[in-house]
């Protein structure tokens, strides 16, 4: 079976695009799919989630100079089946250094080929920083598909333009001609207001054959979770949260045919 790599990007913070890609990822490996979580934040948001601790020389800083492998920065977790490479704040440099090489925008690609062509990861999910620059578009370049969160309020569906007219961008140059949209998570669906379920409309009607079904509520539960370095389904695996994250994933599952 091939790994398949997901980015989950939007320029565009506090959107739950940490949220979703760690908890995705557990969802996923809760489904018995051996997958590895990726955090190019330097903030490393996701990598705290997890309850893994943030260690100078972890992150794929030296990878992406040529020093080490991203296999040598896989760290187990506490979840069965779910690896992480952690984030550190070396990689806030990148974003400079990067651009001063030849191929700056494959760069990650390359990292992650030996990880793609292996057979120890069914699914890889990539987690990025809140903004397109190196290492967001480094990631849409490594990608198969792009999973794009997008929070129930109008402001976000400028930024949803925006991040569609780079993926045409890095298509039509011949950078990953074959990136592909894969789906629009609607995340912080608030169900007290109308304004939630009218953005939710309007995306249904411009990409309907993107939307997933499964609509990520606003919870305080959701952001809790990550302080107490949980997953939702550790911290409250009842929750609405809980829930949703595992439509998500059966939703994923389904769409692009991963198999355990």
């Amino acid at each position: 079976m091939p790994t398949t790599i997901f980015t989950i990007a939007n320029q565009k913070g506090g959107v739950g695009k940490t949220t979703t890609a760690v908890n995705l990822a557990a969802a996923l490996a809760d489904k018995k799919i051996p997958t590895l979580l990726i955090d190019l934040d330097p903030q490393a948001n996701a990598t705290s989630a997890l309850g893994v601790e943030k260690q100078a020389g972890r992150s794929l800083y030296g990878p992406l100079h040529g020093e080490g492998t991203a296999v040598e920065m896989i760290t187990p977790t506490a979840y069965e089946r779910l690896s992480v490479i952690p984030s550190e704040e070396d990689l806030a440099a990148i974003e400079i250094e990067l651009a001063q090489t030849e191929n700056y925008l494959a760069k990650l690609r390359g990292v992650l080929e030996p990880l793609r062509t292996g057979n120890q990861f069914r699914a890889i999910v990539i987690d990025c920083p809140p903004a397109l620059g190196m290492l967001s578009m480094n990631s849409l370049v490594a990608a198969d598909h792009l999973l794009i969160a997008l929070q129930c309020e109008y402001m976000a569906l400028e930024g949803l333009g925006q991040i569609l007219r780079n993926v045409d961008r890095l298509k039509t140059a011949g950078i990953n001609p074959d990136l592909d949209v894969g789906g629009i998570v609607m995340t912080m669906f608030d169900t007290r207001t109308n304004l939630s379920r009218q953005v939710v409309d309007e995306v249904k009607k411009h990409l309907p054959d993107k939307i997933f079904d499964t609509v990520i509520p606003r919870t305080v539960r959701l952001s809790e979770a990550p302080s107490f370095g949980k997953t939702i389904f550790d911290y409250d695996p009842l929750s609405p949260g809980a829930t949703a994250y595992k439509h998500l994933a059966k939703e994923v599952i389904a769409r692009f045919g991963l198999k355990s």
